[in-house]
This record gives structure tokens, C-alpha cells and sequence, in this order.
């Protein structure tokens, strides 16, 4: 018998939960000068699903931003405690972009990947193994 894996997270107050079912697609690490401003940090750890596999509840609060290849990104973050969830639009992306600092558990995050080498700091130490890209994978 297969166990199907099972991964939950949400925002730091709980107003905004999700939950995925099956594997990620990709996991990893952005640096991009974007994501750094939305984190506060040097990357954001991120997670992709197919917007099939995962559940939504809870208003967020969208934050859109000019993708790196044109168009729009989409983050949505928690109206109330300003946690970042999640990237992508509920009801028209394929994908979505789960954060994995929003993970309940954090052990679940395996990277395999780190994206934008270009704009990461010096002060970040990636973990040794992972594929890297000065920017966006093609």
C-alpha cells in the first residue's frame, strides 16, 4: 500500500491554510531582488505544486510585481499578520508557489534547485549539491 504524501502550512496567525497532496514539482531557493524585498530575507525557500493538488483557505492579500520574463507575479500574503503563503492565482494558475517558511512541517523541504544566483548576497550560505542558476531555468 502507497502512502500518498500529505504537506499543510499556512501564515503565521492561521488565517490563510493550505494543503497539498502527492510530491512537489520543484523545490529550491530563490535570491531574485524580488523575492528578497518580499522576505525580508536573502531568498525565499519555495515549493511547487500543480494547483490541482492543493487547497486554499482564508483571504489573502495579493501582491503583484513584473515577473522576470514578462507579465505579472502574484504573491499572497495573510491581510492580517502579513505572512507569505503562497504565489499564483487561485482559480486560473496551473501551479502554485508555496512558500516552505509557511510549512507546519519544516522537515518536508528538501531543495533541490537554487534560482537568481546573480542577485544573492554574499552573506548566503546555500547548501552544497543543490543546481544553480544565475537566473531563471529555461
Amino acid at each position: 500500500m502507497t502512502t500518498e504524501h500529505r504537506y499543510a502550512g499556512g501564515c503565521l496567525c492561521g488565517a490563510v491554510r493550505w494543503s497539498a497532496t502527492g510530491e512537489p514539482l520543484y523545490q529550491g531557493y530563490c535570491c531574485c531582488t524580488d523575492c528578497r524585498k518580499a522576505s525580508g530575507s536573502g531568498f525565499v525557500p519555495f515549493m511547487g505544486f500543480p494547483a490541482s493538488a492543493v487547497t486554499i483557505t482564508g483571504q489573502t492579500l495579493k501582491v503583484r510585481s513584473s515577473a522576470f520574463r514578462g507579465g505579472e507575479a502574484l504573491r499572497n500574503a495573510c491581510p492580517a499578520c502579513g505572512g507569505l503563503v503562497f504565489g499564483g492565482e487561485v482559480g486560473v494558475d496551473d501551479s502554485h508557489t508555496i512558500y516552505a517558511g509557511s510549512l507546519d512541517d519544516a522537515s518536508l523541504f528538501a531543495p533541490t534547485m537554487a534560482l537568481f544566483l546573480r542577485d544573492k548576497p554574499g552573506w548566503v550560505v546555500l547548501p552544497r549539491g543543490l543546481a544553480t542558476f544565475e537566473t531563471m531555468p529555461d
